[in-house]
């Protein structure tokens, strides 16, 4: 019988509407979710969880505006406002989230030369967050992903998912988009090419 794990990206304050780089209508996944933890037996939740001036922050780079692109060591890099910064409120959970049922809390983005969208990886694609080792050992099979935001952290984790062998599943009623530049329809087709199925 495949063993199953929820896995609940990023529902933090500064990705709601209102936080830093809020997602709109960011808060109306919450009830979904909770509705959704009650139901697996496994859940995992990410954590964006950023040092103060890390390299992803425009503010970091003198001249640069959020959203531009610039090239890091390990590819292109959208700059981003402020956000999630370590121990601020805005890298809290949304304050309606049910979380604590979770198993395993993965923070993310905490080195401050690389930024990290995937649950997985960090953005230079080597070096291991040990998500996948911890769902190995726990003999999970299949993934299900819900949170924030679609097009970015929901959808790298995702496609590494699926390059580990898991089973993927994504349930888009209970994830919200950025969307820049067209990338929620251009990850949604990535995803679904990759074989991840999109609920």
């Amino acid at each position: 019988m495949a063993k199953e794990a929820l896995i609940v990206v990023d529902v933090q304050n500064d990705f709601c509407p209102g936080g830093a780089l809020g997602v709109e209508a960011g808060d109306e996944i919450v009830p979904i979710i909770n509705k959704l933890i009650l139901r697996f037996d496994h859940v995992v939740v990410t954590q964006d969880w950023h040092p103060a001036g890390h390299t992803s922050f425009a503010s970091s780079h003198p001249g640069k505006a959020p959203f531009e692109s610039i090239m890091m060591p390990y590819g292109p890099q959208t700059l981003w406002p402020e956000h999630c910064i370590q121990g601020t409120s805005g890298a809290d959970f949304h304050r309606d989230l049910e979380w604590t049922k979770a198993e395993l809390l993965v923070r993310k983005g905490f080195r401050p030369h690389v930024d990290s969208y995937s649950a997985f990886y960090e953005n230079d694609h080597k070096t291991p967050t040990g998500l996948a080792g911890y769902l190995r050992e726990r003999e999970i099979t299949n993934v299900t992903f819900a949170g924030l935001a679609t097009d970015y952290c929901v959808a790298y984790s995702a496609l590494d998912a699926i390059e580990h062998g898991f089973a993927v599943d994504v349930l888009l009623d209970a994830c919200r988009g950025i969307d820049l530049g067209g990338s929620l329809a251009s990850m949604i087709t990535k995803m679904r090419k990759a074989g991840v199925t999109l609920i």
